[in-house]
């Protein structure tokens, strides 16, 4: 395996990379925090924006999505490739998108281990912790 921290950062279409963008998701929200898969896969992930992250030998290791109302999510690291700037990387990518398309805001809904996380990026919190498939969540909001 290479490295971690030795990454490029694409987007991909769920098109072209749905096999590798639900391979991510699998094995971060379905097998590591035991969400049902059910509830992972929406129709609304054909017309998001994907990041996906990849290593030197084209393996994926991250991803993360922008729905066109602004919400970022599904943001996902394989275990190995955490706390190497990928997250951060991700979430700057959709950011970056996200101006791109001339959005006042984004927002996500935050499982609360990440919140520190979020806010070192600038992302505030707002409103009541809440379940989210069996996690707690806040939301957070990033004025661009």
């Amino acid at each position: 395996m290479d490295t971690p921290g030795k990454f490029t950062i694409r987007l991909a279409t769920w098109q072209d990379d749905k096999a590798k963008l639900q391979d991510l998701r699998r094995q971060v929200f379905i097998v590591e925090q035991q969400v049902p898969e059910s509830l992972e896969w929406e129709k609304a992930d054909a017309s998001c924006i994907h990041a996906l992250a990849v290593d030197a030998q084209g393996k994926a290791v991250a991803t993360g999505r922008l729905l066109s109302g602004g919400h970022i999510g599904r943001m996902a690291v394989l275990k190995q490739w955490r706390r190497c700037g990928l997250g951060s990387a991700i979430l700057e990518f959709l950011v970056g998108r996200a101006r791109q398309q001339g959005l006042k805001e984004v927002h996500l809904n935050a499982q609360m281990h990440a919140l520190g996380f979020y806010a070192r990026h600038g992302f505030l919190e707002h409103g009541a912790e809440f379940m989210d498939a069996g996690i707690p969540h806040r939301k957070m909001t990033l004025r661009l």
